[in-house]
Order: structure tokens, then sequence, then C-alpha cells
């Protein structure tokens, strides 16, 4: 007693065929999107980047001015 149904998914759209200008338009919608996280991304990424650099070169320069401070022997030759 097997009954063969036809399911067929409901659709929102109807009969309206989807064109080539639709499918531009939505890949276009999805690109800009993309493209404006990327750019927002870019710039936190290069104000971390810079934000470092310059921590970097400040724990360079109080490490290269300690050991400046750092004192010598001083050897003391005297003629006999």
């Amino acid at each position: 007693m097997a009954m063969s149904q036809k399911v067929t998914a409901p659709t929102s759209i109807g009969d309206k065929k989807i064109t080539r200008d639709d499918l531009e338009a939505k890949f276009r919608s999805i690109q800009d999107d993309v493209q404006t996280r990327v750019e927002s991304r870019k710039q936190s990424i290069l104000a971390s980047g810079a934000v470092g650099l310059l921590i970097l070169v400040l724990i360079f320069f109080f490490l290269g001015k300690r050991s400046g401070k750092k004192k010598s022997t001083i050897v003391e030759i005297r003629r006999l």
C-alpha cells in the first residue's frame, strides 16, 4: 500500500524566475558586506600593530639605557 506523493518545497517567489540581474545584485551586496568587514578589520590590525611596535621600541630603549649605566671596571696602571 505504498502511495506516492509529490513533495514540493514552498516558495515565496511564486512563478517569478530568477534572472541574471537578480543574481548579480545579490552577489554585489554580499561582496560589499565582506569588503566593509575586511576594511574595518584591516584598520584595527594596523592600529594594534603600530601600538605593539611602539611598545617594543620603548622596551628596547629602556633596556639599552639601563645597560649603558652599568659600572665597568677601571684598571689603573701605576709606574713604579
